[in-house]
């Protein structure tokens, strides 16, 4: 019954959440439509939402989501190529419940990590 599950974000800032995004991360807007105080985000299968918070204070922001993917290390990468800062406790690496992952911060300090079964 359940098809998937869409994170909605906190931002602060509309055009510099879609930036990073896009330019950084290699999602693409979804749909024609444009909501002034809320963005839609795809790549790949998944989505991730984001609503408009303007008193946000990034450090007392606790957002997190995690994605799966079936090919860290090209990720991984890919991201270090195009200059993304990684989370300095968030390197690429084996973790004991199974999973390899890196972990990264978007502008409003949402966090992102990444995760890879090590056994795939």
């Amino acid at each position: 019954m359940l098809m998937s599950i869409n994170p909605k974000l906190p931002m602060r800032n509309k055009n510099q959440t879609r930036d990073y995004y896009i330019d950084s991360l290699g999602f693409k807007e979804l749909g024609p439509y444009d909501y002034p105080q809320y963005l839609i985000l795809e790549k790949d299968n998944i989505q991730i939402h984001f609503f408009l918070f303007e008193t946000l204070n990034p450090k007392e922001n606790y957002g997190q989501v995690y994605i799966r993917t079936n090919n860290i290390n090209q990720l991984y990468q890919l991201l270090l190529n195009n200059n993304v800062p990684i989370h300095p406790n968030g390197k690429l690496e084996p973790k004991p419940w199974g999973q390899r992952e890196f972990a990264l911060l978007d502008p409003d300090n949402n966090l992102l990590t990444f995760g890879q079964a090590t056994n795939s």
